[in-house]
């Protein structure tokens, strides 16, 4: 691993910590999102406890910044576009974005799942891809009302969806792919716990909030 790539990853993980949750409710609202509902860092947090317009636009910020720390790759002038390497560089970011948000620096180390980094993730890496996961977690959430639910089987079934769109052949991809799934289902721990019980919070829509 050369120096430049280890830079790199520092300023992603960065890019990642940017706890947009956060600073969005203490700045707008004087309210730290992580005292209220779910308690995580989150988009999904951060509509239930402030509302829409909040809701919406730290779930954009966080699909910025693994968008823009995935595709720090094009800086490093020595890496072929497309190419396996590209890929895999790509991958490499695109996770310490990830964990960047799950275990921001900027926030005592208590972030959110991660889902809407992951959504610039792969759109940095493949829009293809991010289109048939979209469809597939409205159409989970549209029959279960869980966004819990639409997200963990979006993730579970995006090694599938890598394995079509490529025929099987970007191996690195899948793997990153299989990864991601199983770190979607880790982080959504205390939600399948509560879809157990029976008391996870359900998706509708509302003008004050769209979570109840």
């Amino acid at each position: 691993m050369n120096l430049m790539l280890i830079v790199f990853l520092i300023i992603a993980y960065v890019l990642g910590s940017i706890p947009n949750a956060v600073w969005y409710g203490k700045v707008f609202f004087g309210i730290d999102v992580r005292e209220h509902g779910s308690g995580n860092a989150g988009a999904t947090n951060t509509l239930r406890t402030l509302g829409n317009k909040a809701g919406f636009v730290v779930f954009f910020l966080d699909i910025l910044k693994g968008f823009l720390a995935t595709n720090l790759v094009v800086l490093m002038k020595d890496i072929v576009p497309q190419s396996e390497e590209y890929f895999q560089v790509q991958m490499l970011l695109g996770a310490f974005a990830v964990i960047g948000h799950i275990y921001p620096v900027f926030a005592k180390f208590k972030g959110g799942k991660g889902i809407a980094t992951l959504v610039g993730v792969l759109s940095a890496m493949d829009y293809c891809l991010i289109l048939l996961l979209l469809v597939t977690f409205i159409i989970i959430v549209s029959i279960t009302r869980f966004i819990s639910v639409g997200s963990m089987i979006s993730a579970i079934l995006s090694p599938i969806y890598v394995g079509l769109l490529y025929n099987w052949q970007q191996q690195s991809f899948l793997y990153f792919c299989l990864l991601i799934a199983l770190l979607v289902v880790y982080t959504h721990r205390a939600n399948i716990k509560r879809l157990i019980a029976g008391n996870e919070n359900k998706f509708t829509f509302s003008k004050k909030g769209t979570i109840k």
